[in-house]
């Protein structure tokens, strides 16, 4: 079984060195590349002002948040969802430094950065030159991201789900058409031996070898001899 964790989060700016913070996370479970149903999701009080810009971007107020936990009490339940599973991450490098920021700030172990599959490095690898954003891959891969008016960690997750199934090849990865093997599946998913027939013979016989020389006989001038 394989695990993947898709993660999104939205912050007060652009740097956790000038101390901003994280005001959401949003998470959700593959499990073979197939959203299992399972999800994360938290506000969280990033115990400072948002500023007006980053207002703009998520709609997520402080009036609003300093209801909502601080980082210190989501981060245990965070840690026991993600486990150890890679995290699928649009431009990982901006979610990661937040994260681990977070989590030096109160003395939990960092997470490995190899951990992040980045899905903007892969569709900048993948479309070279074109726009790699997620609003622009949705579009490119007909993802239906109209009710995206604003940026959501949770609703941002969802639609890379489904945009990081389209860049590793689709809905259905890995599905292989290879008949090689001597047993297949049914519908009922009862595994069978295949059925393994005789060649069928092809040589004439001598009926059908007089038919054909009287056929040449009456040809003018055939192209092959009698």
């Amino acid at each position: 079984m394989a695990r993947e964790i898709v993660l999104d989060t939205e912050t007060t700016g652009f740097e956790p060195s000038q101390g901003h913070r994280l005001v959401e996370i949003g998470c959700l479970e593959l499990i073979n590349h197939v959203p299992s149903g399972e999800i994360f999701h938290t506000y969280i009080n990033p115990e400072r002002d948002v500023p007006k810009d980053a207002y703009a971007v998520h709609g997520l107020s402080y009036d609003f948040l300093k209801d909502h936990p601080p980082f210190k009490e989501v981060a245990d339940p965070f840690l026991a969802f993600i486990e150890d599973a890679p995290l699928v991450i649009h431009n990982a490098k901006f979610d990661m430094k937040f994260i681990n920021a977070e989590l030096k700030g109160h003395s939990w172990p960092e997470i490995p950065f190899a951990r992040a599959i980045d899905t903007l490095t892969m569709a900048r690898q993948k479309f070279p030159g074109s726009p790699a954003s997620l609003d622009a891959l949705c579009k490119r891969f007909g993802v239906d991201n109209k009710a995206r008016d604003k940026h959501g960690a949770l609703l941002d997750a969802e639609l890379l789900a489904q945009v990081y199934l389209e860049l590793i090849g689709g809905k259905q990865p890995g599905l292989s058409l290879d008949f090689s093997s001597k047993t297949i599946t049914s519908i009922e998913g009862k595994r069978k031996e295949k059925q393994i027939r005789p060649p069928r013979p092809h040589t004439p016989t001598q009926e059908e070898l007089a038919l054909h020389q009287e056929l040449i006989a009456r040809l003018n001038n055939p192209v092959w001899g009698v």
